[in-house]
């Protein structure tokens, strides 16, 4: 069981890093994995954590990848989180194979989350509200739009047991019940 709060997580990464849309999208993808968690009936407080920490190291690893995720695992390890938070962070980071379900879940909700927050920046009101999963799928084919946001990695929902349209939905969704938090 895990220790730290949500509240504690989202402090915890407000005080390490400065820029906001990597704050927004940290608090985003824990959301994405807290509804992962719900429909899979596993503990929500985790995922949700192991989401708003996965990029911990991004100011440090920005410039440099391949310590990405394995110094997250370093600085987090005075939290003592449970053995699964630490692999489905070096898993996201691609320094572990992709094993578990919680694993999965979050190397497939990082890049969803830039994703949909393109989708909403694009838009005149520049909110989650107006989007829907048809205008997301419209988006995920168009090569050109959002191109930091891996459509092979989002495509691995298939093996979570989602089509692509009902995973776009279930992490909107999830995205839209934070809305405020995220300024979106």
């Amino acid at each position: 069981m895990i220790q730290l709060t949500r509240e504690e997580a989202i402090s915890l990464v407000k005080s390490h890093v400065e820029s906001n849309n990597l704050v927004n999208h940290m608090i985003a993808t824990g959301a994405v994995m807290k509804a992962l968690a719900y429909k899979f009936g596993e503990d929500e407080n985790e995922w949700e954590i192991t989401g708003i920490l996965h990029d911990y190291d991004y100011p440090e690893t920005d410039q440099d990848p391949a310590h990405h995720g394995l110094l997250s695992v370093e600085m987090l390890k005075k939290y003592n989180l449970p053995k699964e938070v630490y692999d489905a962070i070096l898993a996201h980071a691609e320094k572990k194979p992709l094993e578990t379900k919680i694993e999965k879940a979050l190397y497939v909700a990082d890049p969803t989350t830039g994703f949909i927050t393109a989708a909403a920046l694009i838009r005149s009101e520049k909110k989650l509200e107006p989007l829907d999963s048809k205008f997301l799928m419209k988006r995920f084919k168009e090569k050109s739009f959002a191109r930091g946001a891996n459509r092979e990695q989002m495509s691995m929902c298939s093996e979570l047991g989602f089509e692509l349209e009902s995973y776009l939905n279930l992490a909107l969704d999830a995205m839209k019940s934070i809305h405020e938090e995220i300024g979106l």
